[in-house]
This record gives C-alpha cells, sequence and structure tokens, in this order.
C-alpha cells in the first residue's frame, strides 16, 4: 500500500512538474520600445491587449475612468535626460502613463507612482502633469492596443494611442540645443579630450544657424585631420558657400568629386557638382 501511494506523489509530483513547464501564449503581449529622443532616449514598456470582438471605449475601458493604459502591469516611460510634458518640466527617470479616455478628449496623465494597474489603486497626489487630448477617429480598426512615438525631431516628438478606432497623442519636448551647445563648449574647454569633435560641431553650427565661421573653422579643421574623406570637404564647401566664400567653396567641391568619384560614390559626386552649380 506504501508502494502505491509513493508511486501516485510521484506520477502527480510529475505532472505537476510537465504542467508548470509548459509556456502557453500570453493573452496580452509585452512590447518595450526604445526611442532616441535629442541627445537621449524614452523608453516605453506596457502590455497590448486586443479587442477580440469586444466594443472597448466607453464599455470594457469606460469613459471618465483612470486606465493603465494598457493590460497587465502599469505601463511604464523611462527619460535618460530631463523632458517637457504640458508645460511641465520633468526630471530624467521612471514614470507611470495613464489615461482618462473620453468620446471628444482625452487626458493622459505622467504619474510618479510606477505600480498603478486599476482606478482603485490611483491616487492624483502623485500626478506629475496631466495632458489633454483631442479624439481623432481611425480610419481602420487597430485590432491590437498600439503605443508609439511619431513626429520625431531633435527636440520634439509625440506619443501617440491607437486602438479599436480611436486616436489620441501628446507631445513629449526637450531642450536638445542646450544640451548640445553645452557639450561642444565642455568638448573643446576639455584639455583632456585629445579628439575634438570637429566634424559634428561644425555640422550642428552649420544647420542650426549658428556662427559661421566658428564652424567653417571646425570644418577646415577636420579636413585638416582626414584629408581623404569627401564628406568633409562637402561640408567644407557648404559652409563656405553660406558665408559667401565662393572660391574656396568651389575648391572644396571640386575635391569633394575628386574623392568621391575615386571611392565610387556618386551620390556625394552629383552632390558637390550641383553644390557648385549654385555658385
Amino acid at each position: 500500500m506504501k508502494k502505491i501511494c509513493l508511486l501516485s506523489a510521484l506520477v502527480l509530483s510529475m505532472s505537476i512538474s510537465q504542467a508548470q513547464s509548459i509556456k502557453f501564449p500570453a493573452p496580452s503581449t509585452s512590447q518595450t520600445i526604445k526611442q532616441q529622443f535629442g541627445v537621449g532616449t524614452v523608453e516605453l514598456s506596457y502590455s497590448r491587449p486586443s479587442v477580440k470582438g469586444r466594443q472597448i471605449f466607453g464599455n470594457i475601458e469606460p469613459y471618465g475612468v483612470v486606465w493603465r493604459t494598457g493590460a497587465n502591469g502599469a505601463t511604464i516611460l523611462d527619460f535618460s535626460n530631463d523632458v517637457v510634458i504640458g508645460g511641465k518640466s520633468i526630471k530624467a527617470g521612471k514614470y507611470g502613463l495613464l489615461s482618462i479616455p473620453g468620446k471628444s478628449e482625452w487626458t493622459f496623465i505622467i504619474t510618479s507612482d510606477l505600480n498603478v494597474t486599476n482606478a482603485a489603486s490611483y491616487k492624483a497626489e502623485n500626478d506629475i502633469v496631466r495632458v489633454k487630448s483631442k479624439v481623432y477617429p481611425l480610419t481602420a480598426p487597430m485590432e491590437t492596443l498600439t503605443l508609439d512615438f511619431g513626429d520625431i525631431t531633435n527636440s520634439s516628438m509625440t506619443l501617440q494611442m491607437a486602438w479599436e478606432n480611436t486616436f489620441a497623442s501628446f507631445t513629449i519636448t526637450t531642450n536638445t540645443d542646450e544640451l548640445v551647445m553645452a557639450n561642444i563648449e565642455k568638448a573643446f574647454a576639455d584639455q583632456t579630450v585629445t579628439k575634438k569633435p570637429y566634424r559634428d560641431a561644425a555640422q550642428y553650427y552649420f544647420e542650426n544657424g549658428k556662427d559661421l565661421n566658428k564652424a567653417y573653422e571646425w570644418s577646415q579643421k577636420a579636413v585638416e585631420e582626414n584629408g581623404n574623406a569627401f564628406w568633409l570637404h562637402l561640408l567644407n564647401a557648404r559652409i563656405a558657400a553660406k558665408l559667401g566664400k565662393k572660391a574656396e567653396a568651389k575648391k572644396s567641391a571640386e575635391k569633394t568629386i575628386e574623392l568621391a568619384k575615386a571611392a565610387q560614390n556618386s551620390q556625394y559626386e552629383n552632390m558637390a557638382k550641383d553644390l557648385i552649380k549654385t555658385l
């Protein structure tokens, strides 16, 4: 009898062990998106429920009630640098993303609480900022909740929510110019930095309306360090052209053509030719 009991216990134990080792697909899959933004990154982690034939907004997710903006655990935003949302400066770090769906307007909430998974656990005193968003109908239904970043520039982007028949979004900004200018100044002032960022600094100044004379000085130094880099000669030519230095611009553009042709890079060769036509 003892042997039978032991055998039964062993079979039961094996059955439980085998059951625990079986993997099943998650009803709401998790997703983490890491987006380069400015001079840093923004990371978004959330779970993605699907419609599955149900009415979502105004039913499964009632209007006027705080929603975790996802399924399962809390939806989390992680900023590597300071950002601005709804006119509010937000320090780098992790924050919860909540929302309050509405028929014609949504409210997105950035909260310091990283554990809000239902309306009952929400505390308004942990709000960092609230942002209103207009609601737009989707041209085609979105089966699975999709959060994503769009309209990305050096200093702004939107966080977009699309699900069922609804689209809503809010804007995130960052002071990229201030950060970049500070980093450039620091790099050139630091005597321990032997490799100065001549090319990147020159290009940033050129593309963002900064001191062109300083940009030209740096682009020339970049060319001195790497005389066979056709892309540096083209940058030098473009800055010279903008300064009205036509002879210098033409010389640099012709050097670009010579080096680009040797490297079989027709794209840079054509860009240099186009520049010469404008001089």
